[in-house]
């Protein structure tokens, strides 16, 4: 006899599981009921929903699946940083970290099981994209990271950042599925302003997300405002250069009015001149902006090194002259290879 392939219930939405109730001679409220122990309560199994009788859970168990992800292992940093190994229902593992401070908790998520970019600084790059993460999976992430908040720190998440492996803008619709669910007071009920979206720069994306007046915010990993470094690094720039970069860019802050955020790392020898400064004061001119200067973690080959102190302090004040906020971000989580750039499921 043939095996019926269960449908994962977490792809339906409210609405259609209200319908599907329906069509199986039951009360409409019964979805709303299940939505709730989907997605406010995370629910692991059918089991779980005790005030749904036993008859409808064992129904829903013939018909559905949830695919619920899985932590592997679990890392903890010297620093108090957690890096988790999650297995996806393929047994796909993807990466995600979380960054405690004094004052908040920082879910760092991610987006795809590799990467569909090439950037050579980043051990993610050399994973071949192998596919997208589904909204649930995007979701699982946080609610675990969530969980270990508040077990370990004892504060609920206060932010995340789509800074994982992947680019957050090649799963568009996932993510931005998985963002209202995280958002929605039937989910999680964070704020969106807590939400930050980090893209190598897909200039179409940037804009299809301006038109679509998303909430959260940008941030733009740069690490060069001269086309042809940006390219040596960042070979995708060569389709995407900065001036359509820009371009987008400016029609993201016309839409928002959001402070675009540029993630960017200093090198010795590739991106450490005072012409590179200028480039990069240039590029911002256009609209309010931050520039986090960001400590390289190193990938094994030292074909990259983190610049010098005089070259990250010559960024820092020819920033501040001309009145862009810049910060320099020391790296968290680098003993259990959790740092920006080192996410690839080492196992």
């Amino acid at each position: 006899m043939e095996t019926v392939k269960k449908k994962d219930i977490r792809a339906l939405t409210k609405e259609q599981l209200r319908d599907f109730f329906v069509s199986e001679g039951d009360k409409a409220f019964r979805g709303n009921q299940v939505y709730e122990w989907l997605w406010q309560k995370s629910a692991h199994s059918f089991e779980a929903m005790t005030n749904i009788s036993k008859e409808t859970r064992q129904m829903m168990e013939a018909n559905f699946v949830i695919n619920h992800i899985k932590v592997d292992q679990m890392q903890r940093s010297s620093d108090g940083t957690i890096k988790n190994a999650v297995r996806l229902h393929d047994d796909l593992v993807v990466e995600s970290v979380l960054i405690p401070t004094k004052t908040r908790t920082t879910a760092c998520v991610s987006s795809q099981v590799g990467c569909s970019l090439d950037c050579k600084f980043c051990a993610t790059a050399r994973l071949k994209r192998m596919r997208n993460l589904n909204p649930d999976e995007i979701y699982d992430q946080v609610v675990v990271i969530d969980n270990e908040s508040r077990l370990y720190f004892d504060r609920p998440l206060s932010n995340i950042v789509f800074m994982g492996m992947g680019e957050p803008l090649m799963n568009y619709n996932n993510v931005l599925k998985a963002i209202e669910k995280i958002t929605s007071p039937e989910g999680l009920g964070m704020s969106p302003k807590r939400i930050t979206v980090s893209t190598s720069g897909v200039p179409k994306m940037i804009r299809k997300m301006a038109d679509e007046e998303v909430k959260f915010k940008l941030a733009v990993s740069l690490h060069s405002a001269i086309d042809d470094i940006r390219t040596s690094i960042m070979p995708f720039n060569a389709t995407f250069t900065l001036a359509d970069l820009r371009e987008s860019l400016q029609y993201w802050y016309n839409k928002t009015k959001s402070r675009i955020t540029y993630e960017y790392v200093v090198w010795e020898g590739i991106n450490d001149q005072q012409k590179d400064v200028d480039a990069l004061v240039d590029f911002c001119k256009f609209a309010p902006s931050k520039v986090n200067l960001i400590e390289y973690n190193p990938i094994d080959d030292g074909e990259f090194r983190q610049a010098s102190n005089s070259a990250i302090d010559r960024y820092v004040h020819t920033l501040e002259r001309n009145g862009i906020t810049v910060t320099v971000r020391r790296s968290r989580g680098k003993d259990i290879d959790a740092a920006c750039g080192q996410l690839a499921n080492k196992q």
